[in-house]
Parts: structure tokens; sequence; C-alpha cells
């Protein structure tokens, strides 16, 4: 089995992210997903819209990624590779030549995906001018009976 590898935020999930979701899994047969965590995000100085679980439960809905693990630093690459016995790291070329990922070629093979022209999580917010978000935005509903059953109730 040749396992995939790729790291990202993934916020206002588009279609760049999943064009590159469906090369990724294309080049193997079992794709994770390291998923920066609110805390790592804000390490980097990025603020995501959606928080960590909301993103987690949108990638996990999506067919060609098999599994979402939390990346929690830039240190923690070359243990990713090593405890999930991956074959291969992609990440989009705009990632090609630094230093985050091509070390990563004594350990597997990294490859640079061009990224879909017109489109990214950037372009989305300036073109609907959209601030900062001011809190971590939590999409998803509370689980409640309803919800897991189906609305069943009866009239008397």
């Amino acid at each position: 089995m040749k396992r995939i590898l790729t790291y990202g935020t993934y916020d206002l999930l588009h279609y760049g992210h999943i064009r590159l979701l469906q090369r990724a899994k294309a080049l193997g047969d079992y794709l994770i997903v390291a998923l920066s965590t609110d805390e790592f995000n804000e390490q980097k100085g990025k603020k995501a819209y959606h928080n960590y679980e909301t993103r987690k439960k949108m990638l996990e809905a999506i067919r060609y990624v098999d599994l979402v693990i939390p990346e929690e630093s830039w240190e923690q690459k070359i243990s990713d590779v090593q405890k999930y016995d991956v074959d291969v790291v992609v990440m989009g070329s705009d990632w090609a030549g630094s230093d985050r990922f091509d070390y990563l070629k004594d350990y597997c093979e990294v490859v640079y995906l061009d990224r879909t022209e017109g489109i990214s999580t950037t372009k989305i917010k300036q073109d609907l001018g959209l601030a900062e978000p001011t809190g971590k935005g939590n999409q998803l509903p509370e689980p409640s009976q309803n919800n897991l059953e189906g609305n069943t109730s009866k009239k008397d």
C-alpha cells in the first residue's frame, strides 16, 4: 500500500483544496492529511475561520481523505513520515524549494503539485471583503436524538 501525506489548514474549503486532495490520492492508495491545529496556526500567524474540529470533520467527509491527523509543529514531519509509513509527501507548488519540506527527501519522496489557478483561501477572503475572524467558527450542530435517528414524531 502506497501512503501519501499532505499538510495544511484547509480553511474555507474550496475547489483548489479538493483538486489537490484528489491529485494527491491519485499518487497512492491511502491519503493522510495533517491538519494544522488552531494553536499551530496561531504560532504561524494564521487565523482560520473554522476551528480545528470543524475543519477536521469537513476533511473526513471528503472521499479522497482516509485519515486526518493534527499538525502541531513544523518539527513533527519526520516522525509523521515514520509513524505512518509514508511513501510520498505532497504539497502545493508554492512550497517547492522551501526548507520546510525538501529535507524530507531523505525519508520519502516529496512531490509538489501545481496550485489551482485563480482560487485560494486568501483570494476568497479578499474577494468577499472578509475581516479577520473574531472567534472560533464552529458550525457543527450539537448532536441530538432527532439528528441521529431522524424526526420520528407521531401525530396523535
